[in-house]
């Protein structure tokens, strides 16, 4: 199985020990003499079965990561670094979003805003950012779809 199959089916065990927790829910009290829709019992089992099947595969998952390398970096690193530049150019758009605003003034006794940064000079850091941002994603695709899971 190649790692990219394993990341697919990891989200899919997610989901369904999310959908697993929301039946026990709904199934946790009934009535005095009534019963309940599915078998509790049951879906603990069931639940107990997904959850470590999740924690094999994760591991798995993990340890791949971990092994392979990705132009002289860890699969683990690689990641961390898309993680970590995703937020930052993430918080960097948001900031040049705000301080390229420039207000209206009516009257000219109005308070007068203005930017506390080079607008212009940062937009071009921040989409070599989003270039790297996109090589390093490229870069972790092609290595899950490539490499064999552990």
């Amino acid at each position: 199985m190649k790692l990219a199959e394993a990341l697919i089916e990891r989200a899919d065990l997610q989901k369904r020990l999310d959908q697993l927790e929301d039946r026990l829910q709904s199934n946790a009290l009934v009535q005095d003499g009534e019963e309940p829709a599915e078998d509790p019992v049951a879906l603990m089992a069931e639940y107990v079965t997904v959850s470590v099947s999740l924690e094999e595969l994760i591991t798995r998952i993990n340890l791949t990561n971990a092994g392979t390398d990705v132009n002289g970096l860890s699969l683990t690193a690689l990641i961390a670094k898309r993680d970590c530049l995703q937020k930052r150019v993430r918080a960097m758009r948001r900031f040049l979003g705000t301080a390229s605003q420039t207000a209206m003034r009516s009257r000219g006794s109005e308070i007068i805003v203005k930017s506390t940064v080079p607008v212009r000079e940062l937009q071009k850091s921040v989409d070599d950012l989003s270039k790297t941002l996109r090589e390093t994603d490229t870069a972790i695709q092609a290595a899950n779809w490539s490499t064999e899971l552990l």
